[in-house]
């Protein structure tokens, strides 16, 4: 008799915990677009790269990562980490490209927000 009552509440149990986890892996994961705009750095892309990596079981993250060399010739690495969903922007950066990135320092990047492109490079 007494497992007939607690089988069933430990089963919904583990169902309600696995939910809430869910829904806030689906929260944070939705949330790396949302990056603070505490400082600002100009400069010309010197470097680019683009990937798709895998956050975690079924859900994905478009990575720029870009070298910016910025007016006193010093180089920063950067990266614009975007969720992929069904209506997410990749921003369309150059090599060359005279750019303004708003976000903020992590550990050893910059992790950016907004992409701005002043202008670009003249072909020739």
């Amino acid at each position: 008799m007494v497992t007939a009552i607690v089988i069933p509440i430990i089963c919904l149990y583990f169902y309600w915990l696995t939910k809430k986890e869910m829904r806030e892996g689906h929260e944070k994961w939705a949330s790396l677009a949302d990056v603070p705009e505490e400082a600002i750095i100009s400069g010309e892309v010197v470097h680019l790269s683009e990937s798709r990596q895998r956050y975690n079981y079924s859900r994905y993250v478009h990575v720029l990562e870009l070298t910016v060399r910025t007016k006193g010739l010093k180089h920063s690495n950067i990266k614009k980490i975007t969720p992929l969903i069904t209506n997410a922007s990749i921003p369309s950066v150059k090599i060359g490209d005279s750019v303004h990135l708003y976000g903020n320092w992590k550990d050893d990047y910059f992790q950016v927000g907004r992409i701005q492109i002043a202008n670009s490079k003249k072909e020739p």
